[in-house]
């Protein structure tokens, strides 16, 4: 009987989506004229894990990919880029460790509270190398690139989601602004591209 009222309730309230904590109530646009970076603590409350940052990241964006750091009770992560160069450990490094170290992208997370701090790609062949990947939602500056578009939605499917909740998830990213692609952006999927061509041509 209470699961029927419960489902009956549920046809009728509207559903509540959670893209990210940090784009729910809109995605904000800060003044990034100037910006130079900041650092970025994992959730630990003692002897955290800090990460420092001497640039501006680039191609912010949720990401639906189920490998991908996000906090509890977000459907997607955010997710940015920044050169490697531009990143480096300052505090507790030896809490990090590599949570899959056969991936392409070698995700640096901290031992105790599970904070992926960077994600660092270390085949010189892969499109992106030299570029870290980081969540700027770990940082209390404020001045990072805003989230630009939403990547990999599909995929939250295999997180769990119900596919017949995707048509809703895409109606409210459109709502913020979020363009949602099943791979990544045309500009980055353009650069793939383009570094898979000019490998084949230097190959002959």
């Amino acid at each position: 009987m209470w699961k029927a009222i419960k489902d009956a309730i549920a046809k009728v309230l509207p559903m509540t989506i959670s893209i990210h904590p940090a784009v729910d109530s809109g995605v904000q646009i800060n003044d990034t004229a100037g910006f130079s970076g900041g650092t970025l603590t994992c959730k630990c409350g003692s002897n955290p894990v800090v990460v420092n940052i001497s640039s501006q990241t680039a191609h912010n964006h949720v990401c639906g990919c189920s490998k991908c750091w996000k906090p509890e009770g977000a459907t997607f992560s955010q997710i940015a880029v920044v050169s490697k160069d531009n990143l480096s450990v300052g505090e507790n490094a030896d809490k990090l460790f590599i949570i899959d170290e056969s991936a392409a992208i070698q995700r640096h997370a901290c031992r105790d509270c599970g904070v992926h701090m960077y994600g660092r790609i270390e085949d010189a062949n892969h499109p992106f190398y030299a570029l870290d990947f980081v969540h700027t939602e770990l940082s209390r500056e404020k001045g990072w690139s805003p989230p630009e578009f939403a990547a990999f939605v599909s995929s939250i499917i295999e997180a769990g989601t119900p596919p017949e909740q995707m048509n809703a998830i895409r109606e409210r990213l459109h709502e913020l602004g979020l363009e949602p692609y099943d791979c990544l952006s045309p500009p980055l999927m353009d650069a793939i591209a383009t570094h898979v061509y000019n490998q084949s041509k230097a190959a002959g």
